[in-house]
């Protein structure tokens, strides 16, 4: 049984409230006067990288974009693709090195420090931008870790929770660090904090959705995101939110349900996978039940248990010939990277929050969803799907954050702040949401 429905949003405090971007207040703004000018440390471009430097570029409130990379050729590649100059200048970076982050943050007196590189980075990124003196986002929070002695039932360190412990920190500084602002999680977030505010009374679960019919052609094994991060979340046990039982874990890919994904793409099986949806939802909303699923199919599932069975997922370095290397490091550099699958991938990609609860006494199960066309992002932005629908959703934070709409102190997820004016936003990017109502159970 739902309980009634609560909603908590965030306080309005942080480098982006007030009439201020912080110790540059008085940095040019555009010539309506609204618009504070934005200068972004993006860590990473790889393709959710470089689909936000391509998304960002022609905002009217980003000054600069600073394109790092461990790969300095990769950030030169991508500056000239956005073209370059003053605006977009390019480093070499460690995304491990703390001191390096901060130092390149203050040369270039960056008010937003964009985490944009696989989530094992994410603490000394998220410390560095703390020290810098600059709001933090990233798009995959802090790793967990198992639980030492019953792994597939309770929970260990959970994802978030080294971030979320440095809260009254970020809070007490005035600083802002946004967590989970991907897609999935991030827009997902969104989406919760949507349903909840106009949608429903009471909500009895949220569960995340993520299918697609994307092919790649010319591969058997192709992962169209991050095949590290990919490991990591669904190898990991699964984490489940109930009201009455707090977070749990469940053995990998379990629950198993067909899911009918919209827009042509129809059933799929999905699967229990660790996410920070399930970490995030019931921070800011009341709700019975967290879960969420990816549509990964059997042959991508075997192909994932053959890489768990083989060792080849661990992040352990092992001694090879001379050299020292991660076994998952070496899966990732032997499968194509996904920043250059665009022009061979078809199809679309889904991504998705399904409500049940009541409205008005009754009844409703509604699935609140952005589909992403490969054909039309590589036509219109010359980045894969899934890429760019992830890139889509900081961009938006920024701008409202930018223009003061959005603003906080601490360290907050999507949910802390009004989804109203990010849905708004949305078809200004291309970037539609589709709303299902369906028939819930008898």
């Amino acid at each position: 049984m739902a309980s009634r429905l609560r909603v908590r949003f965030g306080r309005a405090r942080g480098r982006f409230d007030g009439n201020v971007l912080g110790r540059r207040a008085e940095r040019e703004q555009d010539r309506r006067g609204s618009i504070r000018r934005v200068r972004v440390l993006l860590i990473g471009v790889g393709g959710v990288g470089e689909s936000i430097a391509v998304i960002a570029r022609d905002r009217p409130w980003l000054e600069r974009m600073v394109l790092t990379d461990y790969d300095e050729g990769r950030a030169a590649s991508v500056a000239a693709k956005v073209g370059g100059g003053e605006r977009f200048p390019t480093a070499r970076i460690d995304a491990s090195d703390r001191d390096q982050i901060v130092a390149l943050a203050r040369e270039h007196d960056v008010d937003v420090v964009m985490n944009a590189v696989d989530p094992v980075f994410d603490e000394a990124i998220f410390d560095a931008a703390f020290d810098a003196t600059a709001t933090y986002i990233d798009m995959a929070m802090s790793l967990s870790k198992r639980h030492p002695t019953d792994p597939y039932a309770k929970t260990g360190v959970k994802l978030g929770d080294y971030q979320f412990e440095r809260g009254k920190r970020w809070e007490d500084a005035g600083l802002l660090a946004l967590v989970g602002m991907g897609v999935e999680p991030g827009l997902s977030d969104v989406f919760a904090a949507y349903s909840a505010r106009h949608m429903f009374d009471a909500i009895d679960e949220i569960g995340v959705r993520d299918g697609a019919n994307l092919e790649v052609e010319g591969y058997r094994f192709a992962p169209s995101f991050s095949i590290w991060t990919t490991i990591e979340e669904c190898l990991n046990p699964p984490v489940v939110y109930e009201r009455d039982r707090g977070w749990f874990t469940t053995p990998t890919f379990s629950e198993a349900e067909v899911f009918e994904f919209p827009d042509g793409i129809g059933p799929v099986e999905c699967v229990n996978v660790e996410h920070e949806e399930v970490l995030l939802i019931p921070r800011w909303i009341d709700v019975g039940r967290v879960t969420f699923k990816y549509g990964l199919g059997e042959e991508f599932i075997n192909a994932l248990r053959t890489i768990e069975l083989l060792g080849l997922d661990s992040t352990e370095t092992v001694r090879v010939k001379g050299a020292d290397v991660a076994p998952r490091d070496v899966v990732a550099a032997v499968l194509p990277n996904p920043a250059t699958l665009g022009d061979k991938m078809h199809g679309k990609t889904c991504a998705g929050t399904w409500v049940h609860g009541t409205k008005d006494g009754a009844p409703r199960e509604v699935y609140l969803y952005q589909v992403a066309d490969n054909d039309e992002t590589m036509a219109r932005d010359g980045v894969q799907a899934v890429v760019w629908q992830t890139a889509v959703n900081p961009v938006i934070a920024i701008e409202l954050l930018a223009e003061g709409v959005w603003s906080g102190a601490g360290v907050l997820g999507p949910e802390a702040f009004d989804p109203d004016p990010f849905v708004a936003r949305m078809p200004a990017f291309d970037f539609p949401m589709g709303i299902e109502e369906r028939t819930p159970p008898a």
